[in-house]
């Protein structure tokens, strides 16, 4: 595989860039769109939102078989545009977010990791994208 390569998932949500910013940002939210199926879920969710500063989202399997901590230090952050971070493990990431009319698209680019498939990644990463536009627009 080729490590050089990025993966990119998107959405568009029908909503003001001034929402969607802060549904992305806020524990309270992160804790309810954080999940790429509902046999998960995110208990805690610590964001010190600035540049250098950590966030750190604990995601449990609803069956109590398998947990981790999704966790890294911001690197850019453009309010309302754009969040860049270093993952714990090194890799990159980035979050674009561009107004189209009345609703936004919420780009996240990614460096995949080697020992998973990167369709995998992909899915995963897109369906946490999906939950987060179906818990924003529900708002």
């Amino acid at each position: 595989m080729d490590t050089s390569s990025k993966i990119i998932a998107t959405t568009l949500v029908n909503l003001p860039i001034q929402i969607v910013w802060k549904v992305w940002i806020r524990p309270i939210h992160i804790k309810n769109w954080n999940s790429a199926s509902s046999a998960w879920y995110t208990p805690f969710a610590k964001n010190r939102f600035k540049v250098g500063r950590e966030f750190m989202y604990r995601m449990e399997a609803r069956d109590g078989s398998f947990g981790f901590d999704f966790e890294g230090k911001y690197s850019t952050i453009e309010t309302e545009k754009l969040i860049e971070y270093v993952l714990a493990d090194g890799r990159n990431v980035s979050i674009s977010f561009e107004k189209e009319g009345t609703s936004v698209r919420v780009t996240e680019t990614f460096e995949p990791k080697q020992k998973n498939s990167t369709v995998t990644q992909y899915q995963y990463r897109q369906a946490i994208l999906d939950n987060f536009k179906r818990y924003s627009e529900s708002l």
